[in-house]
């Protein structure tokens, strides 16, 4: 059996009904209309309404890329999902996924990783590959705005709600596609830069229901510790991938905050013409941001055979996943 690594065979997304303009958010915490925008780049999220949950964007997303890859479903051999915010805590909402798109052979497992997630998912698929030899359905996907205080500020202006999928499936090595290089890390020193205080097993249930929400605890400490690791991480990976900035045809990286991007971009030393940035329009869905704009991107100008794709994720700031394709 020769030994193949990984290739994207197919793309999609999905977001809920519902469209947020700043706006909205502006009025009801009493900002200077326009200042969200100036701020962090984002125009627009998508919240779902009370009916909406989790697994039903999930299953759209999905359920575009196994189309868009034009697989036979039961070829589909392990389901990930990646996300911060299931339908429940038990059970898990992959299952749910698989049964609903009729993936009756496939395996499934929900991961979390926060904002890093697609990337953790895609490097465990690719691995799976590289042993099985058989095709992995991702999705990463986040409600979380019902995870959000709309009296903060600092949560409220930023996050959106979405789901983005990819079918990773066996390419020989002689095609000279798939995963390039990689780094993966993790710094447990800044754990609580971004939490949900209640909910977990050390602490259940509480009579605040603020502490059932997400805070920030420290929100330039984020930034200065994002740009730093994703900028340091990409180029460790390019080194490794044995490519310089200007081999890299489109950069696609979490979509977090238009300055974060922008510093990381320069400290790559990659055009900007090159940066995909969905951040304007649908806001930051922590895993979903990267798999989300890898569908966008690939909707308005298709990916090529032999294109170079860096993408850099970073979780509270610390934990980092990166590929080039």
């Amino acid at each position: 059996m020769i030994k193949s690594s990984s290739c994207i065979l197919g793309f999609g997304h999905a977001v809920p009904n519902q469209c947020i303009h700043n706006s909205i958010i502006e009025r009801h915490l009493n900002l200077k209309l326009g200042v969200i925008e100036q701020k962090t780049g984002i125009k627009y999220r998508y919240w779902a309404e009370k009916h909406e949950t989790l697994t039903d964007i999930a299953i759209q997303a999905g359920d575009i890329a196994l189309r868009n890859a034009n697989i036979k479903k039961d070829s589909i051999s392990l389901t990930l999902l990646a996300t911060s915010t299931p339908d429940h805590l038990l059970p898990p909402s992959s299952p749910l996924i698989t049964h609903r798109l009729g993936l009756m052979q496939s395996g499934a497992i929900d991961l979390t990783g926060a904002c890093a997630g697609f990337l953790y998912a895609l490097v465990m698929a690719d691995s799976y590959i590289n042993s099985h030899q058989k095709p992995v359905l991702i999705i990463a996907a986040n409600l979380l705005s019902r995870r959000i205080n709309l009296e903060d500020k600092d949560t409220a202006i930023i996050f959106g709600d979405a789901a983005g999928a990819v079918v990773l499936a066996p390419s020989p090595l002689k095609d000279k596609s798939g995963i390039l290089g990689i780094e993966l890390t993790s710094d447990g020193s800044k754990y609580d830069l971004i939490k949900i205080p209640t909910g977990g097993s050390t602490s259940p249930a509480g009579t605040n229901t603020h502490d059932f929400y997400m805070r920030i605890t420290n929100g330039a400490d984020i930034f200065y510790n994002a740009v730093k690791i994703m900028a340091q991480s990409a180029k460790q990976s390019l080194r490794k991938s044995d490519l310089q900035p200007q081999d890299i045809n489109r950069f696609i990286p979490h979509q977090a905050n238009s300055r974060i991007i922008q510093k990381v971009c320069e400290k790559i030393g990659l055009s900007k013409r090159i940066m995909v940035n969905s951040l304007k329009d649908f806001g930051n869905s922590s895993s979903a941001s990267i798999p989300l704009s890898l569908s966008l991107e690939n909707q308005r100008k298709p990916f090529q055979k032999g294109e170079k794709i860096l993408t850099i994720s970073c979780r509270r700031g610390n934990d980092r996943g990166i590929y080039c394709l």
